[in-house]
């Protein structure tokens, strides 16, 4: 009896660690919040749709999620404080996708009330 537990327990640490979620054979992207205010409702899209991240606190990491193509910079919706700012991309035109691994996108601003224009967004090579 002693030894299912042990062994149900290390089954379950092998599989709730995260770096099982990577998917080495595709682009895996995590959001970090660097701002001063809290995210809520994120929304990102590389082209390829709609891809919910929820809330991100100020400081905080979400998960690694998987996305079909990426690119240096993308669509990102979210809210601060009930106002919805948005970074809109004109177009991808001369940008090469990014390849397969973990990457990071910062997303900040330090104007929560402007719709358009006050967030930003870097890319990191994890």
């Amino acid at each position: 009896m002693k030894k299912s537990i042990i062994i149900l327990a290390l089954i379950a640490l092998l599989f709730s660690c995260t770096e099982a979620e990577i998917d080495p054979s595709a682009v895996n992207i995590r959001l970090a919040n660097t701002s001063n205010f809290d995210y809520k409702n994120i929304v990102i899209n590389t082209t390829t749709g709609n891809v919910r991240f929820g809330a991100l606190d100020s400081g905080e990491y979400s998960e690694y999620k998987v996305f079909e193509k990426a690119y240096r910079y993308a669509y990102v919706e979210l809210e601060i404080n009930g106002n919805t700012l948005k970074l809109q991309p004109i177009d991808y035109v001369g940008e090469t996708p990014l390849k397969n691994g973990k990457y990071t996108y910062e997303i900040y601003t330090d104007s929560p009330d402007q719709e358009y224009g006050s967030l930003g967004i870097t890319l990191i090579k994890d």
